[in-house]
C-alpha cells in the first residue's frame, strides 16, 4: 500500500517549532533483520499519535529510539526540541514513559516510591497531588502488590508524570483491563493531553486508538505503510469498495456490559 504524506511531512526540515516529535528516515537494523526502514514521521504539539502494527512491526523498536533507550543506525529523530542521537540524557529528562509492565519497591508506599522519583530527577513535588490526579490518593499509603490492574496502570502513570514531561509515551496502557477501567484510563489519557501534553500511544486495540488517536501510524514490516486520522483511514478504506460481511450494529457486547454494570470504575 502506498502512502499519500502532506508537504509538511515530506522532506523533514530542521525546523521542529510546532512539533513535539519529528523524525527523518530513521533506520535501524539487527543483523539481517531491518526493524525500521527508513521512516519518516512528525507528531503535533498537544497531539495523541499511535503507532500500530502487528508483533515484530517495528513499533517498539521505534519508539525505544524515540526514548534514547537505542540508537539509531541512521536517520533524525527530535523530541521535545532535543536530538535524541546527540542528547539521549536530555531527551529522558523532558519525556515520561508508562510500560505495559513496570517493577517498584516493594516495600515503598506510593507516596514514596512518587517521592522517590522525584529525587531522582532533582525535584520537589507535591505526590498526593500527583495521585489525585490519577485518582489514587486514597491508595497514598498503600503499596504497589495491594494494588489492582488498573491502579497499577494508573500509578505508572502517575510516575511518569513526576517530571513534568512534554511527552508521554504510553505503551499498550489497558491491556488486561476491565472496560471500566480501560473507558477510566482513556478519560485519564484525554485529561493529560489537555493539560498541554503530547502523548505517542501504543496498542493493539484498534477500538481505543479510534477513540483516544488524532492520527495513526500503521507500521509493517519497519515501514509506514498509513498515516491519517483514524476517520479518514476508514473513510479511504469504505472508498476502495471494502464492506463488512456482518453490518456493525449501533451498540456491541461492551456496550451492554457497561449498560448492565455501571460505568464507574470499580477497585477492589
Amino acid at each position: 500500500m502506498s502512502v499519500v504524506t502532506r508537504p509538511e511531512e515530506s522532506g523533514l526540515s530542521t525546523q521542529s517549532q510546532g512539533f513535539a516529535i519529528v523524525v527523518d528516515g530513521l533506520r535501524k537494523r539487527y543483523g539481517s533483520l531491518v526493524a525500521v526502514d527508513g521512516i519518516s514521521f512528525r507528531v503535533k504539539e498537544r497531539e495523541i499519535f499511535g503507532l500500530l502494527g502487528p508483533n515484530g512491526a517495528g513499533k517498539t523498536t521505534t519508539v525505544e529510539i524515540l526514548e534514547g533507550l537505542r540508537k539509531a543506525d541512521a536517520g533524525r529523530a527530535i523530541v521535545a526540541g532535543v536530538d535524541v542521537t546527540n542528547d539521549p540524557q536530555r531527551v529522558k529528562s523532558l519525556i515520561g514513559v508508562q510500560l505495559q509492565a513496570s517493577a517498584f519497591f516493594d516495600y515503598l508506599t506510593l507516596v514514596e516510591l512518587i517521592e522517590m522519583f522525584a529525587a531522582l530527577y532533582g525535584r520537589q513535588v507535591d505526590a498526593p497531588a500527583i495521585l489525585r490526579r490519577v485518582d489514587l490518593e486514597e491508595k497514598a499509603k498503600s503499596r504497589v502488590k495491594t494494588l489492582s490492574g488498573g491502579q497499577k496502570q494508573r500509578f505508572s502513570i502517575a510516575t511518569a508524570l513526576v517530571n513534568e514531561p512534554r511527552v508521554l509515551f504510553l505503551d499498550e496502557p489497558t491491556t488486561g483491563l476491565d472496560p471500566q477501567a480501560r473507558r477510566n484510563l482513556w478519560e485519564l489519557a484525554q485529561s493529560i493531553r489537555k493539560d498541554g501534553r503530547t502523548i505517542v500511544l501504543t496498542t493493539h486495540y484498534m477500538d481505543e486508538a479510534e477513540t483516544l488517536c488524532d492520527r495513526v501510524a500503521v507500521i509493517d514490516h519497519g515501514k509506514i505503510i498509513a498515516m491519517d486520522s483514524p476517520i479518514t483511514l476508514i473513510d479511504q478504506l469504505l472508498a476502495r469498495g471494502f464492506r463488512r460481511r456482518r453490518v456493525e450494529r449501533e451498540a456491541n457486547l461492551e456496550d451492554v456490559f457497561l449498560d448492565l454494570t455501571g460505568h464507574e470504575l470499580r477497585e477492589a
